[in-house]
């Protein structure tokens, strides 16, 4: 007669006897990368303007370049190539002269055509963000808004220092020089469409029924075109009164407009990598170009689940139709700009660096249960089996874990990694990370100790476990993923050439952008792309 305990023992080893046969085994090779979600131009949209040539130019931050866009086809290219390129907001001047700001570099670069170079005319102004002329006299404004919170006037010879016209009007988003002189815009903290006198400051309220406003353009005919980022609201408030009415139902996370000459409105949508064109006449609204996601970078699979980060949303991917869906959207949500997704049964962990956050979601409401601010550049995040939290912050090269109440008790787990990327809890209990200095590296989770699996990797990125037990590692900086064998660190190529490894600007991290790696029950690989903002799927061949 068996007794309990040995037959719950045998049967347990049956069971997993059974799940590991079950298991799909080393494939042979791979297949060629496919497309599960389409590539689209920007890498986030935000700044736009009509030029004196009828161009729609269109500024990109994170991808750190400036577009020029074909408004009948869509069709996109890069106008001024990274870093300088870098453009939250785009300005054009009497003479068809171009500036625009370099929002992490805090400088405001400027050229007077298209072939003479670029000059700086400002910097040291961490976040700045909008600016325009005054078309009758060439002079040039600009804002500070997040990383800082004033309006300058700035010398177009670039001699001078900036005068300060004011500080601290409660963020001073996407504005227009209107004919009189007068600087109009929306106040992105307060819900308000604001004119300012550039003199000395005076600012007059035209509108305060607004949750967060974005930007503002004059139309010419008494009326201020404003975009409510939160509610995804395209909105006109006539100048003379104040009224506010809402034109059309857009999306969230609008970000900036320019109106063309013959009247068109156009917007752009950073969650979606798109420039929609409104046609204030017919009230017809036709997307120029746009992608289903924006800057896919972190990746999760669960099932048929692939859970992305894209920077500006949290979208679900269907991986067997493709469907995207949203999850969170900037500014709609109480999002931070993730860059990985962390996954268990009951919650998500999405893990910023530029906010230096790790924000805890309830899988089953979808609501925030916890943030935790003030990390050292987290670039990833475990939620764990016992509610406990382990995030991984590249500044600190160090693995810690926080559990109790608002987990406020944290725990070193490991230190001294240089430059740890992503985290993947192993089928054998132990935690495995990726260091950008090059390594995969085996922690213990109980004593913090670390191997080397595998060394002399290019800036290693994302990470994820197959079923048969090897890591699939995406080397960005030699645009591959390879498979790795835990048990001796040989390797073996899966795909190579392909669209990642985007360079960080002046002041980035490394790693930048994370190439998102996850595995599938069946093998196939799921990967993202910042170079052109696709997701791709590598199936394994048997």
């Amino acid at each position: 007669m068996i007794r309990p305990f040995a037959a719950s023992l045998l049967a347990a080893s049956l069971l997993l006897s059974a799940c590991t046969s079950m298991a799909p085994s080393r494939p042979a090779a791979w297949s060629a990368p496919e497309v599960l979600v389409a590539p689209s131009s920007f890498t986030g949209v935000h700044g736009l303007a009509v030029d004196t040539k009828g161009r729609l130019l269109a500024g990109s931050v994170v991808g750190s370049t400036l577009w020029e866009v074909d408004r009948k086809t869509g069709a996109a290219r890069v106008m001024v190539p990274a870093p300088e390129g870098q453009a939250d907001d785009i300005a054009v001047g009497p003479k068809g002269e171009l500036a625009w700001t370099n929002y992490m570099m805090g400088m405001i670069r400027y050229r007077e055509s298209d072939a003479a170079p670029l000059r700086v005319l400002a910097k040291d102004l961490p976040g700045i963000n909008s600016l325009d002329f005054d078309r009758r006299n060439g002079k040039l404004y600009a804002s500070q808004v997040f990383l800082g919170d004033a309006l300058w006037e700035i010398d177009v010879a670039g001699k001078a220092a900036p005068r300060l016209i004011k500080k601290d009007l409660g963020g001073f988003n996407g504005f227009e020089v209107g004919p009189d002189g007068m600087l109009y815009g929306p106040l992105w903290f307060k819900g308000q469409v604001v004119k300012i006198n550039p003199a000395n400051g005076d600012v007059t309220v035209i509108n305060s029924e607004f949750k967060v406003p974005a930007a503002a353009n004059l139309d010419g005919k008494g009326n201020l075109w404003v975009l409510d980022t939160k509610t995804g609201e395209l909105c006109r408030v006539e100048l003379a009164t104040g009224r506010k009415t809402v034109v059309k139902q857009l999306k969230p996370a609008l970000d900036n407009l320019a109106i063309a000459p013959d009247g068109t409105i156009y917007v752009s949508n950073m969650a979606d990598n798109s420039i929609e064109a409104y046609n204030p006449a017919t009230g017809a609204v036709s997307v120029v170009t746009g992608g289903k996601v924006a800057v896919p970078a972190g990746l999760k699979v669960d099932g048929d689940d692939l859970w992305v980060t894209d920077i500006f949303g949290f979208r679900n991917v269907n991986t067997k139709t493709g469907e995207v869906k949203d999850i969170f959207r900037m500014q709609a949500s109480d999002m931070e700009y993730p860059f990985a997704v962390g996954v268990s049964a009951t919650h998500f962990a999405l893990t910023s660096w530029f906010t230096g956050t790790v924000q805890m979601v309830e899988r089953s409401t979808l609501k925030t249960s916890a943030m935790l601010h003030g990390l050292k550049a987290p670039f990833d995040a475990i939620p764990m089996a016992d509610g406990s939290v382990v995030y991984a912050e590249i500044a600190t090269g160090s693995i810690t874990r926080a559990s109790g109440d608002k987990f406020a008790d944290k725990k070193v787990i490991a230190q001294g990694l240089a430059g740890p990327v992503q985290m993947v809890l192993g089928k054998d209990g132990a935690l495995y990370v990726t260091e950008a200095a090059g390594k995969l590296t085996r922690v213990n989770m109980a004593d913090g100790a670390k191997t080397t699996v595998a060394d002399g990797l290019a800036l290693p990125e994302g990470l994820a476990q197959t079923p048969w037990g090897s890591f699939i590692v995406a080397e960005s900086a030699a645009k591959r993923l390879v498979e790795i064998d835990p048990a001796n660190g040989t390797r073996r190529t899966v795909a190579e050439n392909l669209p990642i490894g985007m360079p960080g600007g002046p002041g980035m991290p490394p790693p930048y952008i994370v190439t998102g790696v996850a595995v599938g029950a069946d093998g196939s690989i799921y990967m993202s792309a910042d170079m052109n903002n696709a997701i791709y799927r590598i199936r394994p061949q048997r």
